[in-house]
């Protein structure tokens, strides 16, 4: 089992619209490399941290599970599912469904932290200073986390 970081703006979608959802598709993933970690290493079974970003106290807000493995990303904006960014900003699908370009896991909600453990606390603690969340410039909405981590920041809670 491999564990994750999945990053939302909690404006867009956040894990109190997944309690509610239970289990989406993670759509509107527009980076090679966050596309690679979907397509070619996320497994169903794998766990992920729920992480609100660009908002006033950016932080871990809960856990989901990978529910099912990569598969092309044609989901429509305003079909019920998790919400497009705003900002104007006109995702690229799929041209060629034959050959599909970005792909989607789907998450399920497992449950939210007690606490929201913010951005600012993940970084003051050195266990955590190679999780890519807490290094100075890392802008990718997903990241992979080691078991050390993932265990170190459930100490947290």
């Amino acid at each position: 089992m491999a564990y994750w970081l999945m990053k939302s703006e909690p404006d867009a979608y956040s894990i109190d619209d997944l309690k509610v959802d239970r289990r989406i598709p993670w759509t509107g993933v527009r980076n090679y490399q966050a596309r690679n970690m979907i397509r070619d290493q996320m497994k169903k079974g794998d766990m992920a941290f729920f992480y609100h970003s660009n908002c006033k106290e950016p932080g871990i807000a809960g856990i989901i599970k990978i529910a099912k493995e990569a598969y092309p990303d044609d989901i429509k904006p305003g079909d019920g599912r998790k919400k497009r960014p705003k900002k104007n900003k006109v995702l690229k699908m799929n041209a060629d469904p034959a050959n599909p370009t970005w792909f989607v896991v789907d998450v399920q909600y497992q449950r939210k932290l007690k606490r929201v453990i913010t951005l600012t606390e993940l970084k003051s603690h050195p266990e955590l200073e190679e999780m890519p969340v807490a290094r100075k410039g890392n802008r990718l909405s997903i990241t992979p986390v080691s078991e050390e981590q993932w265990n170190f920041v459930l100490e947290l809670e």
